[in-house]
């Protein structure tokens, strides 16, 4: 049976006058047979409500008007650049290169509006148990310490360090201008055979113009606190315990040299790795320093009744310049060559020569084990027990913050480590040096 069409006398989708028999709007298209006919073949429909006779199926609500800027608007054949699917109302993007749709102050209107070119796309986030960049919270940090994302370089487990052993403590730190820290320490604590306690402090500065300094500082000092600890308890006479201890480190630096290349960090023009030397060993009567290149130790006394020393010789251009009476020493240290070593640990150094020497305090003080990045901000031995604090003997760890801390506030251009070792009072009735 043929259905009926039914008599309108307006569009039912945007009332638009209709004539009798139309059977699609002139306007908007709208199919008008989907209207089912009523029974009473009534010429109009209610558009608010039920018609009469009803209740009959609600008449949807005109589509929203969308507004295109002009790049969008349709061509001369009257077709759209949208997709045909068009923008869906409320959704957030639209099919057309993900530009977003939001909503205008008026009702029913749409703008587009394109992606703000100031926020950047992210990366992908890391997979999970991957090491993730601490600046920019995304990227993942590549096997140089790097960020794969915002390229920065992320902080290393040796950029700051702090040690508390007994009555001894170091503090060691990147600096401001270094990229990593090529410093490195060991503390330890023995007993001499008599039961009297010892206590040592080493302290490495890796060369930067070699390779791997950072490897070769830690190397050699694990070595001598290994040597150190093995030696002591045996009876072994501190000084002799301190000359194997620097052999045992430039042993294993030289080994370092021995290992296999890889294309990052062995290329045939550079030099192997090589670090600096310096420790100290206190027992109740006696210290004793050892050293080769050009970090130092220095003695402060508790009460400052009497002067601070430094108790180790640089092997340094500068030293050889002094010692050879061709400059003073304020000349030879502003000369640029300054700091060129002369003595160092590693494959390519020239025959070692450890320097060690004691001594037997007639007074408490401090021993201070440092690197150049300290001393180079208070170089003179009187400068040097100028930053430290009273207190030091009582304070170890409190005073090594200090020392370091003063060396940042001076510029930190070096990689900074220091040590403070306490010098208990002597036995009495022991003699002086």
């Amino acid at each position: 049976m043929m259905s009926q069409m039914p008599q309108l006398s307006a569009c039912p989708s945007c009332e638009w006058p209709l004539e009798s028999g139309d059977r699609f709007c002139g306007a908007c298209g709208y199919d008008l047979s989907a209207v089912p006919a009523r029974p009473d073949d009534s010429p109009t429909i209610a558009m608010n409500g039920a018609p009469p006779g009803g209740p009959w199926p609600e008449v949807p609500h005109p589509p929203a008007e969308v507004h295109l800027p002009a790049d969008l608007q349709g061509t001369e054949s009257g077709e759209h650049a949208m997709p045909p699917s068009g923008p869906v109302v409320g959704s957030p993007v639209s099919p057309v290169s993900g530009v977003r749709f939001d909503r205008s102050p008026e009702p029913d209107e749409y703008v587009l509006q394109a992606p703000d070119p100031r926020v950047a796309a992210g990366p992908p986030t890391p997979a999970e148990g991957t090491k993730v960049c601490v600046a920019c919270r995304a990227g993942r940090v590549d096997d140089d310490g790097y960020c794969e994302n915002c390229g920065h370089a992320q902080p290393r487990e040796r950029d700051h360090m702090e040690q508390e052993a007994g009555p001894i403590a170091a503090v060691s730190d990147r600096g401001l201008r270094h990229h990593r820290n090529e410093d490195a320490f060991t503390l330890g604590t023995s007993v001499l055979p008599d039961g009297s306690p010892a206590t040592f402090a080493v302290v490495c500065d890796g060369v930067s113009s070699a390779t791997r300094p950072d490897d070769a500082s830690l190397a050699a000092s694990r070595a001598a606190a290994d040597a150190l600890l093995a030696a002591l308890p045996q009876g072994t006479h501190p000084q002799q315990a301190m000359h194997e201890a620097i052999v045992s480190a430039s042993r294993a630096v030289n080994s370092l040299a021995a290992e296999p290349a890889t294309a990052r960090e062995h290329q045939p023009h550079q030099n192997a790795p090589a670090c600096t030397f310096v420790g100290s060993i206190v027992t109740p009567s006696l210290l004793v320093v050892g050293w080769v290149g050009d970090s130092r130790v220095y003695w402060v006394p508790t009460d400052r009744s009497s002067p601070p020393a430094r108790l180790t010789e640089d092997d340094s251009w500068a030293a050889q310049m002094v010692a050879a009476g061709l400059m003073n020493e304020a000349e030879a240290y502003a000369d640029e060559r300054a700091h060129a070593i002369t003595g160092w640990l590693g494959a390519d150094a020239y025959e070692l020569d450890p320097h060690t020497a004691s001594f037997k305090p007639d007074r408490p003080g401090v021993v201070v084990v440092c690197t150049d990045g300290l001393w180079n901000y208070a170089e003179a031995a009187d400068e040097m027990a100028e930053a430290v604090p009273a207190d030091a003997a009582a304070r170890p760890l409190h005073t090594a913050r200090v020392l370091v801390g003063h060396a940042l506030d001076g510029g930190g251009h070096d990689n900074v480590t220091v040590a403070v070792v306490p010098f208990p009072t002597p036995p009495q009735g022991a003699g002086s040096a």
